[in-house]
């Protein structure tokens, strides 16, 4: 089938891989603008255009899809489909219209529940017990598209967004490459009831508060794991928790109530969490035996409480 592709991020890659893999011919590859990045925030491709060079694909780079230039280039390529997982760009109506089968988008989320930007961590974040992908015939409305094909799998205890991510990523690839076989496929409109919407993740949102449950906080953690990582404030010190579980234990909210070789155990508004892998400003991730010798802690301590 030929068609072009839309997406940015790493489970886009993940995507475009496996249609390539599948033998379909990928006529151009639209992805976001080099975004500078790292120490020296030189301008780096995104993983999609990183994987498009490496297979001699034509990539392009609009900064929006509302102009007529860009319209006319998608339109000349005469594809029967496009699809789009992460692209970050809104399609406007012409642009949906162009491909035969129009556009399908790849979304990691159950649909209707999290439409929307940030879909996993929202997920753990609500303490979702399942989640999956849903291949979606694209409208002009925020993932308010008919469903083509759904795949799901429970959420583990331990999961991270980083964990589901590969999984999701995996999961969307292999439906995809189903749905572009069996084309034109079964619309399921989407229920009305149960819509939800994962807003885009904000930095202010890692910061712990403490009076939460230790259950909510160890989601809290797992959710922003990798970005932006959850964040404690410890003696006006930002600190990180990358590691977690709920245990049994009491005390003022915030306060240090066991230190051991495998973690420190902190109160919380119900139950406390046992810590076992932080990270200090401008420090690296350590498990809490290397984390406590250049940082000690000991029982009676209390992190920051938010005003």
């Amino acid at each position: 089938m030929k068609l072009i592709f839309a997406g940015t991020p790493e489970f886009a890659a993940q995507a475009l891989q496996a249609i390539i893999d599948a033998g379909h011919q990928v006529a151009l590859v639209l992805t976001q603008p080099d975004r500078p990045a790292g120490r020296g925030m030189t301008l780096q491709p995104s993983p999609v255009k990183k994987l498009a060079l490496e297979h001699g694909i034509e990539v392009f780079q609009p900064l929006t899809l509302k102009e007529t230039v860009a319209q006319e280039k998608i339109a000349a390529v005469g594809a029967e489909v496009m699809v789009v997982a992460a692209y970050g760009l809104i399609l406007p109506q012409v642009v949906l219209d162009l491909p035969r089968f129009g556009c399908i988008n790849i979304h990691a989320s159950l649909l209707p529940r999290w439409r929307g930007a940030a879909p996993i961590q929202r997920a753990l974040l609500a303490g979702d017990a399942e989640t999956g992908v849903c291949i979606m015939q694209m409208e002009a409305g925020l993932d308010t598209g008919p469903v083509l094909l759904r795949g799901a799998f429970p959420i583990a205890a331990a999961d991270t967004t980083a964990t589901l991510h590969d999984r999701l990523a995996e999961l969307g690839g292999r439906l995809v490459v189903e749905a572009l076989a069996k084309l034109p496929l079964p619309a399921e409109t989407q229920p009305v009831e149960g819509i939800t919407y994962a807003h885009k993740i904000e930095k202010a949102e890692a910061l712990i508060d403490w009076s939460k449950s230790a259950a909510e906080l160890d989601r809290h953690i797992r959710a922003f794991n990798p970005f932006p990582g959850a964040q404690a404030m410890l003696g006006g010190q930002t600190v990180k928790l990358w590691q977690a579980s709920p245990v049994a234990g009491q005390g003022e909210i915030g306060q240090i109530l066991v230190v051991d070789r495998s973690s420190v155990v902190v109160a919380c508004g119900s139950g406390a969490l046992a810590v076992s892998e932080l990270q200090k400003a401008g420090g690296k991730r350590l498990p809490v035996q290397q984390f406590l010798a250049g940082s000690p802690l000991k029982v009676g301590d209390r992190f920051d409480i938010l005003p």
